[in-house]
Protein backbone atom coordinates (compact mmCIF):
# COMPACT_ATOMS: atom_id res chain seq x y z
CA UNK A 1 0.00 0.00 0.00
CA UNK A 2 2.04 2.93 -1.23
CA UNK A 3 0.74 6.46 -1.10
CA UNK A 4 1.89 9.24 -3.39
CA UNK A 5 2.07 12.74 -1.94
CA UNK A 6 1.97 15.69 -4.34
CA UNK A 7 2.70 19.38 -3.95
CA UNK A 8 1.05 20.87 -7.03
CA UNK A 9 2.62 24.07 -8.26
CA UNK A 10 2.29 26.11 -11.42
CA UNK A 11 5.84 25.33 -12.60
CA UNK A 12 6.78 22.19 -10.67
CA UNK A 13 5.09 19.29 -8.91
CA UNK A 14 6.87 17.83 -5.92
CA UNK A 15 6.34 14.12 -5.38
CA UNK A 16 6.92 11.95 -2.32
CA UNK A 17 6.24 8.26 -1.76
CA UNK A 18 5.35 6.31 1.35
CA UNK A 19 7.04 3.07 2.30
CA UNK A 20 4.96 -0.09 1.57
CA UNK A 21 3.50 -0.06 5.11
CA UNK A 22 2.39 3.58 4.84
CA UNK A 23 4.48 4.69 7.80
CA UNK A 24 7.21 6.93 6.39
CA UNK A 25 7.52 9.39 3.50
CA UNK A 26 10.51 9.83 1.21
CA UNK A 27 11.09 12.42 -1.46
CA UNK A 28 10.76 10.94 -4.93
CA UNK A 29 11.09 13.56 -7.66
CA UNK A 30 10.13 16.96 -9.00
CA UNK A 31 8.04 17.01 -12.15
CA UNK A 32 8.48 20.05 -14.38
CA UNK A 33 5.01 21.21 -15.36
CA UNK A 34 5.20 21.79 -19.09
CA UNK A 35 1.72 20.62 -20.01
CA UNK A 36 -1.20 19.16 -18.12
CA UNK A 37 -1.28 16.02 -20.27
CA UNK A 38 2.43 15.40 -19.77
CA UNK A 39 2.18 15.92 -16.00
CA UNK A 40 -0.83 13.58 -15.75
CA UNK A 41 0.98 10.87 -17.66
CA UNK A 42 4.12 11.24 -15.53
CA UNK A 43 2.05 10.94 -12.35
CA UNK A 44 0.22 7.90 -13.73
CA UNK A 45 3.54 6.27 -14.63
CA UNK A 46 4.88 6.86 -11.12
CA UNK A 47 1.73 5.27 -9.71
CA UNK A 48 2.09 2.19 -11.92
CA UNK A 49 5.82 1.78 -11.31
CA UNK A 50 5.53 2.04 -7.52
CA UNK A 51 2.20 0.30 -6.93
CA UNK A 52 0.52 3.43 -5.58
CA UNK A 53 -2.98 2.82 -4.19
CA UNK A 54 -3.86 6.37 -3.05
CA UNK A 55 -2.79 9.92 -3.83
CA UNK A 56 -2.61 12.77 -1.34
CA UNK A 57 -2.52 16.34 -2.63
CA UNK A 58 -1.67 19.46 -0.67
CA UNK A 59 -4.53 21.95 -0.66
CA UNK A 60 -3.39 25.59 -0.47
CA UNK A 61 -5.86 27.15 1.92
CA UNK A 62 -5.76 30.74 3.10
CA UNK A 63 -4.36 31.30 6.58
CA UNK A 64 -7.94 31.73 7.83
CA UNK A 65 -8.83 28.29 6.37
CA UNK A 66 -10.79 29.65 3.41
CA UNK A 67 -10.47 28.43 -0.15
CA UNK A 68 -9.25 30.75 -2.86
CA UNK A 69 -8.53 30.50 -6.54
CA UNK A 70 -5.33 28.51 -5.95
CA UNK A 71 -7.26 25.88 -3.98
CA UNK A 72 -9.90 25.68 -6.71
CA UNK A 73 -7.19 25.12 -9.32
CA UNK A 74 -5.58 22.39 -7.24
CA UNK A 75 -8.97 20.71 -6.75
CA UNK A 76 -9.58 20.74 -10.51
CA UNK A 77 -6.15 19.30 -11.28
CA UNK A 78 -6.51 16.70 -8.51
CA UNK A 79 -9.82 15.60 -10.03
CA UNK A 80 -8.03 15.13 -13.36
CA UNK A 81 -5.32 13.11 -11.62
CA UNK A 82 -7.97 10.86 -10.08
CA UNK A 83 -9.68 10.36 -13.44
CA UNK A 84 -6.39 9.71 -15.24
CA UNK A 85 -5.02 7.24 -12.68
CA UNK A 86 -8.26 5.69 -11.46
CA UNK A 87 -6.99 6.15 -7.88
CA UNK A 88 -8.62 7.91 -4.95
CA UNK A 89 -7.29 11.41 -4.29
CA UNK A 90 -7.43 13.01 -0.87
CA UNK A 91 -6.44 16.47 0.31
CA UNK A 92 -4.24 17.66 3.13
CA UNK A 93 -4.04 21.25 4.32
CA UNK A 94 -0.69 22.43 2.99
CA UNK A 95 -0.60 25.86 4.58
CA UNK A 96 3.01 26.86 5.09
CA UNK A 97 4.55 23.56 3.89
CA UNK A 98 6.56 25.26 1.14
CA UNK A 99 7.75 27.85 3.64
CA UNK A 100 8.64 25.09 6.14
CA UNK A 101 10.53 23.24 3.41
CA UNK A 102 12.45 26.40 2.56
CA UNK A 103 13.36 26.96 6.24
CA UNK A 104 14.55 23.36 6.54
CA UNK A 105 16.77 23.73 3.48
CA UNK A 106 18.18 27.04 4.70
CA UNK A 107 18.86 25.45 8.08
CA UNK A 108 20.74 22.70 6.30
CA UNK A 109 22.85 25.35 4.49
CA UNK A 110 21.60 24.33 1.05
CA UNK A 111 22.55 26.96 -1.53
CA UNK A 112 19.75 29.08 -2.98
CA UNK A 113 20.09 27.65 -6.51
CA UNK A 114 19.97 24.09 -5.16
CA UNK A 115 16.99 24.78 -2.85
CA UNK A 116 14.73 25.45 -5.83
CA UNK A 117 15.39 21.93 -7.10
CA UNK A 118 14.28 20.14 -3.94
CA UNK A 119 11.91 22.55 -2.16
CA UNK A 120 8.81 21.21 -3.92
CA UNK A 121 9.80 17.60 -3.27
CA UNK A 122 10.39 18.36 0.41
CA UNK A 123 7.00 20.11 0.58
CA UNK A 124 5.45 16.91 -0.86
CA UNK A 125 7.20 14.92 1.89
CA UNK A 126 5.70 17.22 4.53
CA UNK A 127 2.24 16.88 2.97
CA UNK A 128 2.51 13.10 2.91
CA UNK A 129 3.89 12.95 6.47
CA UNK A 130 0.91 15.02 7.65
CA UNK A 131 -1.45 12.52 6.01
CA UNK A 132 0.41 9.50 7.37
CA UNK A 133 0.47 10.95 10.90
CA UNK A 134 -3.27 11.66 10.71
CA UNK A 135 -3.96 8.15 9.39
CA UNK A 136 -1.92 6.63 12.20
CA UNK A 137 -4.01 8.51 14.77
CA UNK A 138 -7.21 7.42 13.01
CA UNK A 139 -6.02 3.79 13.37
CA UNK A 140 -5.55 4.24 17.09
CA UNK A 141 -1.89 5.20 17.13
CA UNK A 142 -0.54 7.60 19.68
CA UNK A 143 0.15 11.22 18.96
CA UNK A 144 3.85 11.94 18.50
CA UNK A 145 5.52 13.91 21.31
Amino acid sequence: MRILGLDLGQKRIGAALSDPLGITAQGLTVIDYRSRAEALERIARICREHGVTRIVVGLPLHLNGGRGEAAAGVERFAAAIGEHTGLPVEFVDERLTTRAAERTLIGASVKRKDRKKVRDMLAAVLILETFLDRSSLDRGGTEPP
